[in-house]
Order: structure tokens, then sequence, then C-alpha cells
């Protein structure tokens, strides 16, 4: 055994995968697919030139010029709207109202929390799509069977979420 650091174990799952893929692309400069690719296999994953595609798609990573002109992936974050408004980018905006619109049956404030509910089973997935937003405000959440709870920085906060879900799943 080698008296290096320990590397960092991922189990070979799609979760692990995608997340290796964005601390590549926040630690890296990657101007290809075949760079980012090596960079994983690196890491001990090999993965296909097509599902490699699919992932950076669904990441919403997209080619951006840096300042020193350079042309490199980039996860594309949201942007802030108006005042009060989430920081969750258009596209976002829309793959949420279409998860939200299917499974939210009801949208509730009360103090700083959001009690969210849904159809038996489909809470967890509710709370991992609202999870992997960057909205402003939101600390994060917990997820039973049918019930998702969206706790956020304040009261005012959660008044103002609650709305903007609300309005999310009756698009």
């Amino acid at each position: 055994m080698s008296e290096t650091s320990p590397s960092l174990q991922r189990p070979a799952t799609r979760a692990a995968r995608l997340s290796a893929i964005e601390q590549a692309l926040a630690t890296h400069i990657v101007t290809s697919q075949s760079q980012l690719s090596k960079i994983l296999i690196d890491e001990g994953i090999v993965v296909t030139q097509a599902t490699l595609s699919r992932d950076l798609d669904e990441m919403h990573a997209v080619k951006t010029r840096l300042k020193d002109g350079t042309v490199a992936y980039a996860v594309e974050h949201g942007v802030t709207a108006g005042e009060g408004e989430p920081v969750v980018g258009e596209r976002s905006e829309a793959q949420m109202s279409r998860v939200l619109s299917g499974l939210v049956t009801s949208v509730a404030a009360a103090r700083n929390l959001i009690v969210v509910h849904t159809p038996s089973g489909a809470a967890q997935y509710v709370a991992s799509v609202v999870d992997k937003q960057p909205i402003d405000g939101v600390l994060g959440t917990i997820a039973g069977d049918d019930t998702v709870l969206v706790i956020c920085t304040d009261d005012d906060t959660a008044a103002t979420r609650a709305d903007w879900l609300l309005a999310l799943a009756s698009k």
C-alpha cells in the first residue's frame, strides 16, 4: 500500500458519473468531450461518447468563451431574475415546470418552510428536482413518501417561493 493520500472512490452509478463530470468541469478547463473522457478514465470511469454527450446535455453543460478566448465546457447555472425571483435559468424552469405540473397536488408556506404534497411515492423525485436547481433563498429539501418540506432562509422567501412553485406546477 502506498503512502500517498487515498483517492476518491466512486460507485459505478449514473449519479456518481454525473458528479465526477461536474467536478471535472469545475476543476479543469475542458475544451472537448475526448479531453473530458480522459479525465474520467483517470478517475476510473469509462464512458462512451454518446453517454457523455447525453450527460453533458442533461447537466446543461454548454461551451462558453473564457476571458482568455478559450472555448470550454461550463455547467449552465441560473441567472438572477428580478427582485424576489428565484435564481433559475429559463431552460431549468421549463424542466421543473414539466415535472411539477404532473406531480404537485398542493403547495403551502408555513413560516420559513414550504410544504409540497405529491401523489404517493413521488416526493423524493420532486425534492431532487428542486435540490438540483440553484434557487435563491432555498436551503434544501426533506422528502417523505408524498410530502416535500422545502427549507427557506426566512418567512418572506418561503411565501415567495411557494407562490413560484405553485405557478410552475400550474403551467
